[in-house]
C-alpha cells in the first residue's frame, strides 16, 4: 500500500463523537473544536450517567468517554498533535488515526515540529519528505540543528526542482522524481527502539497548499511508512546519495 493508499485508507474510517446532555451552544462548540478532524460530531441525551460528556464510537464500537469539560478546556484548541497534552487525552489518543482536512502550509510546519521536537528529545531515525527541494529549503537550519545529534539518523526525500545551497551536512537528502513524493508531506520518527515514541505524520497536499492526512502513535503503522520509504525510494536506487555541505 502507498502513502497515499495508507491516507485513504484511514480516511474510510470516520469516528463519531456523540456530546451528551449539553445544550445546543456547546454542542456546536464541540463541532467547532473538531471542525479540521474527519470527526462526525452529534448530540444525544442520556437517562443516567454524568452530566456532559462524550463519547468516541467507530462504528458500534466505544473507543473512549470523558467528561465534555476536558474536550473543551478553557482556552485550549485541539489542533495540532501535542505529545504531552493531558486534558483530554483520553479522547486525543483515540483520535490517532483521524483524518484531519485542509491544514495550510503554516499548520503542517507546526505539527511536524511535534514530530522533530520528540525525535530531538531522542535516538532513532527520522524521515521527512518535504516535496520538493524548494519547500524543503526554508526547513534547512532546523535539520542542521536535528542532524547535529550524534544518535539521530536524519534522512529528507524531496522533488529536485531546484539545487539545494550549500549546509553542514549533517543530514541525508535523496532526491525523487516520483509523483507521490511530490504529493505527500510526511514525518515521521521510529522511536529509536522504544514503541512508546514512535510517531508519524503523513499528509497528501489536494489542493494548492491545503493538506488531507493524518498524524499517529501507532507503532505497526509507524514501521510501514519507514519500510514502504526503505524499500521504495531508498534501496539501490541509482540516484540516492548523500548531499554533503561545502
Amino acid at each position: 500500500m502507498s502513502l497515499i493508499g495508507l491516507i485513504a485508507g484511514v480516511e474510510r474510517s470516520e469516528k463519531t463523537l456523540i456530546v451528551h446532555n449539553a445544550d445546543d451552544e456547546t454542542v456546536e462548540s464541540v463541532t467547532e473544536r473538531f471542525a479540521d478532524r474527519n470527526v462526525h460530531v452529534t448530540a444525544a441525551p442520556a437517562d443516567s450517567g454524568p452530566e456532559e460528556y462524550v463519547v468516541l464510537a467507530e462504528g458500534d464500537r466505544v473507543l473512549a468517554a470523558t467528561a465534555l469539560s476536558e474536550v473543551l478546556p478553557d482556552g485550549g484548541e485541539l489542533r495540532t498533535p501535542e505529545f504531552d497534552a493531558k486534558p483530554y487525552k483520553p479522547i486525543l489518543n483515540e483520535l490517532d488515526e483521524t483524518m484531519f482536512t485542509s491544514y495550510d502550509t503554516k499548520r503542517m510546519v507546526a505539527a511536524s515540529r511535534e514530530i522533530e521536537d520528540r525525535a530531538w528529545r531522542s535516538s532513532g531515525r527520522l524521515y521527512s519528505g518535504f516535496q520538493r527541494y524548494s519547500d524543503f529549503e526554508k526547513q534547512i537550519p532546523v535539520y542542521e540543528q536535528l542532524g547535529s545529534k550524534s544518535y539521530l539518523d536524519v534522512t529528507v526525500l524531496a522533488h529536485p526542482d531546484t539545487e539545494l545551497p550549500d549546509h553542514d551536512g549533517t543530514f541525508e537528502v535523496y532526491p525523487s522524481r516520483a509523483k507521490e513524493i511530490r504529493d505527500v508531506w510526511f514525518v515521521a520518527f521510529d522511536g529509536g527502539g522504544n514503541d512508546e515514541a514512535k510517531c508519524a505524520l503523513l499528509a497528501e497536499e489536494r489542493e494548492p497548499h491545503r493538506f488531507y492526512g493524518f498524524w499517529t502513535y501507532d507503532p505497526a503503522t509507524v514501521d510501514y511508512i519507514f519500510d514502504y520509504v526503505d524499500e521504495t525510494y531508498l534501496d539501490g536506487r541509482s540516484d540516492r546519495h548523500r548531499m554533503t555541505g561545502r
